[in-house]
């Protein structure tokens, strides 16, 4: 039976879903931008007999509802260690992707001492330029325009032109899912992405080890932006896909799904 779970703070709803939790190792996995926990579904299904696998509804995503007008990655963070504190897990392995990946980030800086290991999965630890800051504003004006628009022709320009044949459902399934995500929401997100600080340095300062999963044809990330901010962690294991875009974890889903694994196994 799946372990849906909610509680509240500051007056708010918060969800997530808590699986095979008689097991020693512990994964949290952090959705990106529009997305929600459900994206995570087939890994959960793959892991929760070996591990105890959590993911969580980010501030605005999915069931958890929507606290202000900007989600700060630091509030976001916050917000996952109050879902750690309510599911009782003082240490644990976590991943994001992409906006997860800045709030796992976040979380790193904030509260190292409950990470045994962490993952970024098409994600970096560099501030937004000025011209991102600017595109990210534009977003909201287009969402404001028309939302479902938007939405539609964002989602298939994160898989890499090969892949959207045999990945049709998923893309659909994607569509579907950040569709459910309100204005309000989308727009909290994207400032709160805007105005993250660079934790390059967190990063070069952790003594635990991380993973690092890019798409060499990712438009969001270019590959020496990627490689590069991951060459200043201290005990790096990196893949680098060949014809995969921002959405390596559905793009390559059993060869991520398999050294995510391995890694999880060997933080503990």
């Amino acid at each position: 039976m799946e372990q849906h779970r909610t509680f509240s703070l500051d007056g708010r709803t918060v969800h997530y879903r808590d699986e095979g939790r008689g097991n020693r190792h512990t994964l949290v996995l952090l959705h990106g931008f529009l997305q929600n926990l459900d994206v995570w579904s087939s890994y959960v299904l793959s892991y929760m007999n070996q591990m105890r696998v959590i993911t969580i509804d980010l501030p605005g995503h999915g069931l958890t509802d929507t606290f202000c007008d900007v989600h700060t990655m630091d509030f976001m963070a916050k917000v996952v260690k109050e879902v750690l504190t309510d599911a009782g897990v003082d240490q644990c392995v976590m991943a994001g992707h992409s906006m997860g990946g800045y709030v796992a980030l976040a979380f790193a800086e904030k509260y190292p001492y409950t990470l045994r290991g962490l993952g970024l999965i098409n994600s970096h630890p560099l501030a937004d330029s000025e011209e991102h800051r600017k595109s990210r504003e534009q977003v909201c004006c287009d969402v404001h325009e028309n939302r479902a628009s938007f939405i539609v022709g964002f989602v298939p320009a994160l898989f890499d032109e090969s892949r959207k044949v045999a990945l049709s459902k998923d893309i659909k399934d994607l569509g579907d899912q950040c569709l459910l995500t309100t204005e309000a929401s989308i727009v909290a997100a994207q400032r709160g992405m805007a105005c993250r600080p660079s934790r390059v340095a967190t990063l070069a300062s952790l003594e635990i080890p991380t993973f690092f999963v890019f798409g060499k044809n990712d438009p969001r990330i270019p590959l020496e932006i990627g490689v590069g901010a991951a060459m200043t962690a201290r005990r790096a294991e990196m893949h680098l896909l060949a014809d995969v875009a921002h959405m390596s974890f559905l793009e390559e889903r059993e060869y991520v799904k398999t050294h995510l694994a391995s890694f999880v196994a060997s933080c503990y």
